[in-house]
């Protein structure tokens, strides 16, 4: 199962240090059947990419709780076995403020199963540390955080290989 994992550059460092991700559990984002079930108009890609911005909206969380990491949200993709990946939203879960396609990882996300990595460009950081500021509001409902949290999601994520792991860094 393709799981997005949010991150920030100094998890990466550790990562990169470690050769893993954990111990867990891990907060991610996935294709679930909670996901499907939400977006009945969606394709394949279409739910990847909502699983991905889930996981980009959780990397502005980390954000906001790190005021030294450096205002780039980070999300990793990694295939995982089903075995160490657990749902946890429902189709209405989002109102408890656990998103349709949000799964624990039970367990290390070793280097060797992580597929991409993706990166906010250096242009967005300052669009990205105003979100970080107020994406707990936005998550509890008010609009003009909500609003910032929507300009920080404008921007794409850069893609890497994992190869290029220490030049990101």
């Amino acid at each position: 199962m393709r799981v997005y994992i949010p991150a920030t550059l100094p998890v990466l460092s550790e990562l990169s240090k470690r050769g893993e991700l954990g111990p867990g559990p891990l907060t991610g984002y996935a294709v679930t059947p909670a996901l499907r079930e939400w977006y009945t108009e969606g394709d394949e890609e279409e739910l990847e990419y909502a699983a991905m911005t889930e996981a980009a909206r959780g990397a502005l969380r980390l954000l906001a709780a790190d005021p030294l990491a450096p205002r780039r949200r980070v999300v990793v993709a990694a295939d995982l076995f089903d075995a160490v990946v657990t749902p946890v939203g429902t189709p209405v879960s989002r109102e408890q403020g656990v998103e349709p396609g949000q799964v624990r990882i039970d367990g290390l996300v070793p280097l060797r199963d992580i597929a991409s990595f993706h990166v906010d460009d250096a242009i967005a950081e300052p669009t990205v540390a105003e979100a970080a500021l107020v994406v707990r509001a936005a998550d509890d409902g008010d609009e003009d955080a909500q609003f910032a949290v929507d300009g920080a999601e404008d921007y794409d994520l850069l893609w890497f290989a994992t190869q290029e792991l220490p030049d990101l860094l």
